[in-house]
């Protein structure tokens, strides 16, 4: 591993830019640093100097002058290319893999990638052509971004920044950092990044595994090099071949090359075991190697160091297991991070990654790195195994889902079984759609995105999660853990060779008898520890997310209530925070992958975006020890605060897409709506005490012809903030719902906004408001009613308050957002309280002599009905004024409307 970086088309300071690139990744190359400004390109190598490998100096350059490279990586099969080349002619100067590299290009361009085994990310620069060629491996283990400015004269050269990491691209000081929005809800929403050219930072791209980008005078261009993804799809379409003991020896043999093509010369290795059986088998097969070429157990000492952070006894169990296997080669070094300083440590995981981390997984992989670096200068791990063996219960889904549709229902029972195997204990928890925790015009912009994983195609899916989704975040993150510690990081099951032949295998080489992953574990058989444990998890790194969550609760939670947490235009803070604060008391009903996500989204704000400068700082300890000063102490904000909108609203300008007059088809009349901006009220506020003060405020600054003189007008309020002020409304997670609410609710359609009883907690309630009974016989009506095509009958048995039940609508604001609700206790009654208050209010004669009086409106995009009023017009007639819905109980908070009778449109 070591780092490259470059840019092109920049003139005059392509050297500065080298030089400030360079030094920002100082920690990916800490044994030297090279660089070289040839004609309008600026290329950089940083040296991670690793004993098994000779990369040659670098930049390096071809005899002829023409072509000059970078490349971080390794090439596996650079002798067979060496002998292949040397037999064309060509003499070589050094025993490099650089150089082999540099003369394939010369001999066969671009289309010598295609032929490279191994980890690299390159930067080729032609200076017959003036061309530079960016190229990534095909797996994507080496990463490479870059960056395009957009502005540059169409009549100049086109202008572009590469380096192994975003903090070189930064570094250049050619751009300010900037979120890019899509990225930031895809990863919290459909918990997806890295699958995509697209970072988090707006321009700034990754290139894509097997990718090449080529610019020069004459543009950019983008295309793909590899073949293996086609080659994997022919060989998936075509006879798949039987799985037999010929199978298992033929696995064994490519598996045990693949590792001993990865192991380090005569020095130590260390292995990561993340908590899969993949990773186990990587370590086992180093130990088994190890063993076979010392000859004798113990011989010289231990060789292979094997590092985990178990978080259970199972995965102490399994570790130790290793061990004892390999008495004398292996050491086992468990790895025990403090839950006390977690918060410490994501804060220079935040830093070290770049992105937010996909998982709380990476806190453990970079406790692990951190261990490994004092024993080790490589490590490997088992990336890439749960997505070629099918290892995950997604797969395992995948799988029964594609046997249904094929109907191969023998095979399906033991899919079954495997899939009870794997079931975890954790008993159900609230579920509380990420959508409630975040700004809801931020939700609306982006409400289009949706998760295109593959659910019914084994084959597919794994290709996917290898190239696309699941892989690429892992190598993301072992990258940068390893690299922050000055390790390389090598995975063995990358190997394209493994790959053809496990896709070529039908699927009972993975599953069989409930055990998934049946060709490693008989291939491994006698390598492997006997013991369970060993072949379960040899480590399980956070066994609940609870676990590290609960001992910083507290910081936390003064990171959400904090100015900048509030001031995010992703996030809705205060529900954020409320949501965290029911988690502390009562633990047991969350699931915590939000919070990280969230956390994680603030952490990288504060390091790339609140402090563009330091963002490009390398990551060395002293930088980290920086990091963690400027961040220690957020600033706390009022918990239950809501963040201030950036304009408050006028009372006399209508929400976005409605408007302030309608012509009612109910009378003819024209109706005025003046919707009426609020705080978020809570359980036991005083509802009349609130109204009061604000319809004064009204009032106060009333244009002479928003309410024109003598026009009858209303006070309409939302039946949502009745009912939360009553204490009528329940956070989700607070209601628990009956096996009967959630097998009824199952029947019940269920509405976009997330209204009415297709909810187990809504249903809940209705059971709770008029009795299970009632509900079954209104259901029972209601479906014999759809057979004769009559609808309503379940409403007309149930009444009236059951129709007005809400559960939780995440553009609502909060607590709606997360809470079901029975309708109003009352509402006739609270209406004339109501009333009463603004008849007693400082309002100008004239406005206080036209009041009508109160109505609570249950409002929707769907339906209006009135709940309760002391008017005497009728309910239809007020319905029919609110017919386009012009409250806004989202982003806007305007649960209150002055409605005004302006009379006839014909008399206007």
């Amino acid at each position: 591993m070591s780092g490259i970086a470059g840019s092109f088309g920049f003139g005059a300071d392509t050297e500065g830019i080298a030089r400030r690139m360079s030094g920002a990744l100082a920690h990916r190359g800490p044994d030297g640093e090279h660089l070289l400004v040839a004609d309008h390109a600026g290329l950089v190598h940083r040296l991670l100097d690793v004993p098994d490998r000779e990369s040659g100096l670098q930049p390096m350059t071809s005899e002829d002058g023409r072509y000059t490279l970078v490349h971080d990586g390794a090439l596996h099969n650079h002798a067979e290319l060496r002998a292949e080349l040397e037999g064309q002619g060509h003499r070589f100067r050094t025993a490099t893999d650089t150089e082999v590299l540099l003369a394939a290009h010369a001999a066969w361009g671009t289309a010598a990638y295609d032929r490279l085994e191994g980890r690299f990310a390159l930067a080729l620069h032609d200076a017959r052509t003036g061309t530079l060629t960016l190229a990534r491996d095909h797996f994507g283990i080496a990463p490479l971004y870059y960056w395009i400015d957009q502005g540059a004269d169409a009549a100049e050269l086109p202008r572009l920044l590469f380096g192994s990491e975003i903090r070189a691209l930064l570094a250049a000081e050619r751009f300010e950092p900037v979120a890019d929005d899509r990225a930031i809800y895809r990863y919290l929403k459909l918990h997806l990044q890295d699958d995509e050219p697209g970072t988090f930072f707006a321009g700034v791209r990754r290139l894509l595994p097997g990718q090449l980008l080529e610019i020069g005078p004459g543009g950019l261009e983008l295309s793909a090099f590899s073949r293996l993804p086609e080659e994997l799809e022919g060989i998936a379409a075509g006879p798949r071949r039987p799985y037999d003991q010929q199978a298992v020896a033929e696995f064994r043999g490519l598996f045990a090359d693949a590792v001993r093509r990865h192991l380090p010369g005569d020095g130590p290795v260390g292995t990561s075991l993340s908590g899969e059986l993949g990773a186990a088998a990587v370590a086992a097969e180093s130990a088994h190697q190890h063993r076979r070429q010392a000859g004798d157990e113990g011989a010289g000492g231990p060789r292979q160091h094997a590092f985990s952070a178990p978080q259970s006894a199972r995965a102490q169990r399994g570790l130790e297991a290793l061990a004892r296997h390999y008495p004398g080669q292996v050491a086992a070094h468990p790895v025990r991070p403090d839950p006390a300083a977690v918060l410490q440590d994501l804060r220079d995981v935040v830093r070290t990654q770049e992105e937010p981390p996909a998982s709380i997984a990476a806190w453990a992989d970079h406790a692990v790195m951190r261990a490994a670096r004092d024993q080790v200068d490589v490590v490997l791990a088992g990336a890439g195994a749960t997505e070629m063996l099918a290892a995950s219960p997604a797969h395992a889904a995948v799988l029964r889902r594609q046997l249904r549709t094929q109907k191969r229902f023998r095979e399906l029972a033991g899919a079954l079984a495997t899939s009870r195997s794997r079931r975890g204990e954790r008993p159900a928890v609230a579920s509380v759609p990420i959508e409630a925790l975040l700004n809801s015009a931020f939700v609306a912009a982006h409400s289009a995105e949706r998760d295109s994983t593959v659910r019914g195609d084994l084959t597919a899916r794994r290709l996917q999660d290898l190239f696309h989704t699941a892989l690429p975040a892992q190598l993301h993150g072992q990258d940068r853990n390893a690299a922050r510690f000055g390790l390389e990081a090598r995975a063995p099951f990358l190997d394209r060779q493994l790959l053809r032949f496990l896709v070529s295998l039908k699927d009972s080489a993975l599953f069989s008898g409930g055990r998934d992953q049946r060709i490693l574990r008989e291939a491994l058989d006698g390598v492997l520890p006997e013991e369970p444990a060993a072949h379960r998890a040899v480590s399980d790194p956070i066994a609940t997310e609870d676990q590290w969550l609960l001992p910083i609760a507290a910081q936390v939670r003064e990171i959400f209530a904090s100015d900048s947490f509030a001031q995010r235009k992703h996030v809705d803070a205060p529900t954020v925070v409320a949501l965290l604060d029911d988690f502390i008391a009562h633990p047991e009903r969350h699931r915590t992958d939000m919070f990280w996500r969230l956390l994680s989204l603030e952490l990288w704000m504060r390091t790339f975006l609140d402090d563009p400068v330091g963002a490009a700082r390398p990551v060395d300890d002293r930088a980290a020890a920086a990091e963690q000063t400027a961040l220690a102490a957020p600033t706390a904000a009022a918990p239950a605060a809501a963040p201030e909108l950036e304009e408050p609203k006028s009372d006399y300008v209508a929400n976005p897409g409605k408007q302030l007059d309608l012509l009612s088809a109910a009378d003819g009349h024209t109706w005025r709506r003046l919707p009426l901006q609020t705080g978020l009220v809570a359980r036991g506020d005083d509802i009349e005490a609130l109204v009061r003060e604000r319809v004064e405020r009204f009032a106060a600054d009333l244009p002479a012809d928003a309410v024109p003189a003598g026009a009858p007008w209303y006070l309409v309020i939302s039946e949502k903030i009745v009912a939360i002020t009553q204490g009528r409304s329940w956070f989700t997670w607070e209601v628990a719902p009956r096996p009967a609410a959630r097998v009824l609710s199952r029947f019940v359609t269920r509405t976009p906004a997330g209204i009415g009883l297709g909810d187990p907690t809504t249903m809940e309630l209705a059971i709770r408001e008029v009795g299970l009974p009632r509900v079954l016989a209104a259901s029972v009506a209601g479906a014999a009613g759809k057979l004769v095509r009559k609808r309503g009958l379940f409403y007309e048995i149930v009444g009236a308050n059951v129709r007005a039940i809400d559960g939780p609508t995440p553009y609502s604001a909060f607590p709606s957002n997360v809470s079901a609700k029975l309708p109003p206790k009352d509402p006739d009654a609270v209406s004339a309280q109501i009333t009463a208050a603004l008849r007693g209010a400082d309002l100008p004669p004239g406005l206080r002599e036209s009041f009508v009086g109160t109505v609570v409106m249950d409002a929707n995009d769907i339906g209006r009905n009135v709940l309760g009023s002391d008017v005497d017009t009728s309910a239809a007639r007020l319905e029919a004024t609110f017919a386009d819905n012009p409250l806004g109980q989202g982003r806007q908070r305007t649960p209150l409307a002055i409605l005004v009778d302006l009379g006839p449109a014909a008399q206007r």
